[in-house]
């Protein structure tokens, strides 16, 4: 499993800064949906699922939130902090998010919409596919 940074170009002078996000250029797909979550509170843990089918980029616009990420033979663990950098997430690895930090606004740009049937939401069925994978080591790419 590849873990992929993505850089997003910062631009900006002394009124502020932007980031601009644009579909297959530095997000590598068509976006489809974009949700955030906010206000997420105290020893909470989000996601706790993996996709079939469908790739995501995340993005701390706001405050941090831990990652950790899983397919299904090891795991990692990452801190997303930087509203300039994304995570690239493929289709299935599990993920659970903690530990938001009171400010936290988590940004996930999609390339599907949402469908049910694409998740995975018990982690015994998704090791028990996961076993039928071929084994991808993790490393950390940054792009």
């Amino acid at each position: 499993m590849d873990i992929k940074m993505i850089r997003l170009q910062t631009h900006g002078d002394d009124r502020g800064s932007l980031v601009a996000l644009e579909q297959e250029n530095n997000i590598p797909f068509e976006i489809k949906r974009v949700y955030y979550m906010f206000k997420t509170g105290q020893n909470v843990r989000r996601g706790c699922h993996a996709h079939r089918r469908l790739r995501q980029v995340a993005i701390a616009v706001r405050g941090s939130c831990r990652f950790l990420l899983d397919n299904g033979r090891e795991q990692i663990e990452l801190l997303l902090d930087n509203p300039a950098q994304g995570l690239l997430i493929d289709s299935f690895i599990w993920r659970e998010m903690y530990e938001f930090s009171e400010d936290c606004v988590l940004m996930v740009l999609a390339d599907q919409l949402y469908d049910e049937t694409d998740y995975v939401r018990n982690y015994n069925d998704f090791l028990e596919i996961a076993k039928k994978a071929p084994l991808i080591p993790h490393k950390l790419i940054q792009a």
